[in-house]
């Protein structure tokens, strides 16, 4: 579903990404880790569109999408959960989501069944969905913003962080929903710094070093990788 091929993405003189091949086939939950500061927000921002690309190639189910603008990539199935999570806090859990449908919406045509699974996935979600964005918790927050990801009715699904802030029960709980989701079929990449938490939901991993993928494989192998161990697990 998704292939970047020997990219490069440069900020200024600053060269964040440099030679990244990744592959993450259909219905597979993929997970890229690494330090904070080794690149994996940018490769994701880089395939949303919102970082452009220096060198190399993005395919999206077989089409070179490096040209083409975010809100295109959104109509076609590409949708982030953002790092810090990006809700407009002035707006109710409801609203929040209902924003998320205007890459497919028409007129007449009804949300309330993507609500609806919304809702069931994150119960927190329906009982607070007339609650104001900033009254929620850090954790009912991060559910909103994965739950308005998800009603963009995506192909692909990025997670930026989705444990970042959280305290361990509420991390856990968050990736039990990505495991759900998983589950259902849905196309996932992770980006985290939680290792341990990325490595249990993920199909296969890739380990991302300033801007370089030095290791992959499948993710029950990575769990075992003396250096993963080492930098990321602890011994």
């Amino acid at each position: 579903m998704l292939a970047c091929d020997e990219l490069a993405v440069a900020h200024g003189d600053i060269v964040a990404l440099q030679g990244v091949t990744l592959r993450v086939d259909a219905g597979e939950t993929v997970a890229l880790i690494g330090a904070n500061g080794a690149g994996k927000t940018t490769l994701l921002h880089t395939i949303s569109g919102l970082n452009r690309v220096s060198s190399g190639d993005i395919r999206f189910e077989g089409a070179p999408i490096g040209g083409w603008s975010t809100d295109r990539r959104v109509a076609k199935g590409i949708s982030q959960a953002p790092e810090g999570r990006r809700i407009f806090p002035g707006l109710s859990v409801e609203e929040n989501l209902t924003l998320a449908t205007v890459s497919w919406r028409r007129w007449g045509q009804s949300i309330m069944a993507d609500l609806d699974r919304v809702f069931e996935l994150f119960p927190r979600l329906k009982e607070r969905r007339k609650q104001l964005g900033w009254s929620l918790s850090g954790g009912e927050q991060q559910m909103l913003a994965i739950g308005r990801a998800l009603m963009a009715r995506p192909k692909l699904l990025l997670l930026d962080e989705p444990s970042l802030g959280l305290a361990p029960r509420l991390a856990e709980e968050v990736y039990e929903r990505v495991r759900v989701i998983s589950k259902t079929g849905l196309t996932i990449l992770v980006v985290e710094q939680n290792t341990v938490l990325a490595l249990s939901v993920a199909d296969r991993a890739y380990v991302l070093e300033t801007g370089r993928i030095v290791l992959d494989g499948p993710a029950s192998e990575l769990k075992h990788n003396a250096r993963v161990r080492e930098a990321y697990l602890g011994r």
